[in-house]
């Protein structure tokens, strides 16, 4: 089994000056040095020849080496050409690695397909196998990322990843404070989150701005068998949360106007004892769920008789 790249911060100069390159901050190209911090992710993750394991943001190829150690197969991916180029290299002699040249997302709410495909690929590769993402996060995908991975329907089983901690910090947020967001809920609403460490910028290079955080995400399947419709969650949710400090009851019946009348509404409202002065801000993970569930289940049983004339919301 070939060893793990350790790439160091002066291995990282070195490299970089002898291929005439600079780290890219639009790309969110902070690399982790600490060595420590590497085999600590992995440790995380808990693999095994059973997984799948999904990184985005290959970069040099370090942690793709320490993961290709462990896991049955990985599929990562990196948008920079130079990078790419570099993290082939550092992964040429490791047949269960795919990596990819390309955007990890085709939109702000999907992953790329081709990532998906070779996911499926690698899944299915083998019966009982499982996904975790593991991967030091690029700090402008980190959220999407997450999220639409989620919202998907696999077996996923774990998250390791390094992140900004303001967003792990929102990923725990509680009701009643500032970070607490769509996000918050419905993260929450299926996983266990824990923050294993948080990281100040020394421990990259180059340094960040900000300090960082290892986040631990197990999806919990009880907890997701519980949602009506994951996706309907998350555009409820997203939806809620841009008004997150107006009263309830109107929210939801501009949100809802044309698609379930008001009367319909004040009883979903009571029937889950929620008051209609309350806001989203202010409401448990446990109520929003109800309140999403019972929500598309008045749309799904909805009849044109049911309706009222009130018109449609403008497009």
């Amino acid at each position: 089994m070939n060893s793990p790249l350790r790439q160091t911060r002066s291995h990282l100069i070195a490299l970089f000056q002898q291929e005439g390159l600079h780290p890219r901050g639009d790309l969110g190209q902070n690399f982790l040095i600490d060595l420590n911090l590497l085999e600590s992710i992995v440790a995380e993750a808990d693999l095994s020849a059973d997984d799948v394991v999904l990184e985005i943001g290959a970069g040099t190829g370090g942690l793709t080496t320490f993961l290709a150690a462990e896991a049955g197969a990985v599929v990562s991916v990196e948008y920079d050409p130079n990078m790419y180029r570099l993290a082939s290299e550092a992964v040429s002699r490791l047949p269960d690695v795919t990596l990819l040249n390309c955007d990890a997302l085709k939109s702000k709410h999907q992953l790329n397909p081709l990532i998906i495909t070779e996911v499926d690929r690698e899944l299915a590769a083998e019966p009982g196998r499982r996904l975790k993402l593991v991967a030091n996060l690029p700090y402008h995908v980190g959220t999407p990322i997450i999220a639409n991975l989620l919202a998907l329907d696999y077996p996923l089983d774990r998250m390791v990843v390094t992140i900004q901690y303001e967003l792990a910090q929102r990923l725990c947020a509680k009701p009643h404070t500032s970070d607490y967001s769509a996000l918050s809920v419905f993260m929450q609403a299926q996983c266990r989150i824990k923050i294993i460490h948080k990281l100040g910028p020394s421990v990259f290079w180059p340094r960040p701005e900000v300090d960082s955080a290892i986040v631990r995400i197990d999806p919990d399947p009880d907890m997701r068998t519980k949602i009506v419709d994951r996706h309907a969650m998350q555009i409820f949710l997203r939806d809620l949360f841009t008004q997150r400090r107006k009263l309830l009851r109107g929210v939801l019946a501009q949100n809802y106007k044309g698609r379930l009348a008001k009367p319909v509404i004040d009883t979903i409202l009571a029937e889950l004892q929620l008051p209609a002065g309350a806001r989203a801000e202010e409401l448990e993970v446990d109520q929003l769920v109800a309140l999403s569930n019972r929500l598309q289940l008045a749309l799904v049983s909805q009849t044109p008789e049911s309706t009222t004339n009130e018109p449609t919301r403008d497009a």
